[in-house]
């Protein structure tokens, strides 16, 4: 295997958990988007390819970056991202975060705490909001809020798809000090049912990610864009009901997914909020 196009796994935006350049964003936004996201599809595809070698993952990230900053025309993805940050003016540099994430996860397999696994999300999460942001000329000041919701979008993923990650990729994001407080072990993980100790684990982990989305509450009230401050109400709904099933569910052995019935629904009810939340803005 010879270019990171022939790791691709076939995914496309619209089979995330989560809206990537949903009809909310304006048409004019849309391509530069999905320019970022086709970009961090092929790396995540070659982090994630179940039987590269290491070395062969990272050689290939390699060349994504190479192609992005200028020296390479090798992988298209990175070619037609260049063009696209070229065309506004903007760097490559949440890009170029995004694939530190991606060889962490070549590279490293557990996190101890959750400032470890915060770390991780400042590389692999954070960047996605901040571009996202930046394409739209949203203030720096907005960054706070994006930040702590990108964190909790990817923590609830995390847990979402905890026995997957263990069993297919020997990835363990729940923290190291997590499973001793709990009295667990990553092992566990493997089993068809979580044990008490480890729905203890992922419940706290679940009650920080709520922390973090309660910081996020101000973002779509922050964003200047109506359009898009709606995509981030939208959003903040979602991952607000699927916490609350991680708070409740157990991951090895229930559904913690929305139905596309239930992603319309609280669309709909993500929607009602942003605009609620955009009236308050306008009066004040």
């Amino acid at each position: 295997m010879t270019t990171a196009s022939e790791a691709s796994s076939g995914k496309t935006h619209r089979d995330e958990n989560f809206p990537v350049a949903s009809w909310l964003i304006q048409a004019r936004h849309r391509p530069a988007v999905l320019a970022f996201y086709r970009f961090v599809r092929a790396a995540d595809d070659v982090a994630d390819h179940a039987t590269l070698a290491p070395a062969a993952k990272l050689a290939l990230l390699d060349r994504l970056e190479a192609t992005l900053t200028g020296g390479s025309d090798a992988e298209p993805a990175g070619v037609a991202l260049r063009e696209a940050l070229a065309a506004r003016g903007l760097a490559p540099r949440h890009a170029l975060d995004l694939l530190t994430a991606f060889r962490m996860d070549v590279t490293k397999l557990s996190y101890a705490d959750w400032d470890d696994l915060m770390g991780y999300c400042r590389y692999s999460a954070m960047p996605v909001g901040r571009f996202v942001l930046d394409v739209h000329g949203e203030p720096h000041s907005t960054w706070v809020a994006s930040d702590a919701l990108c964190a909790a979008l990817q923590v609830i993923n995390h847990l979402q798809d905890c026995a997957g990650d263990y069993r297919d990729l020997h990835r363990v994001y729940i923290p190291t000090d997590a499973f001793a407080a709990a009295n667990a072990a990553p092992r566990e993980l493997g089993l068809p049912a979580a044990t008490a100790g480890l729905l203890s684990a992922i419940r706290g982990l679940a009650r920080r990610t709520d922390d973090l989305l309660r910081q996020a509450i101000p973002l779509p009230i922050q964003v200047g864009d109506t359009r898009l401050a709606l995509e981030c109400a939208v959003i903040l709904r979602l991952a607000r009901k699927l916490n609350g099933w991680l708070l409740q569910r157990d991951p090895l052995s229930q559904r913690v997914h929305l139905r596309p019935a239930g992603v319309a629904g609280f669309t709909l009810l993500g929607l009602l909020e942003g605009a609620i939340g955009r009236l308050g803005r306008g009066r004040s």
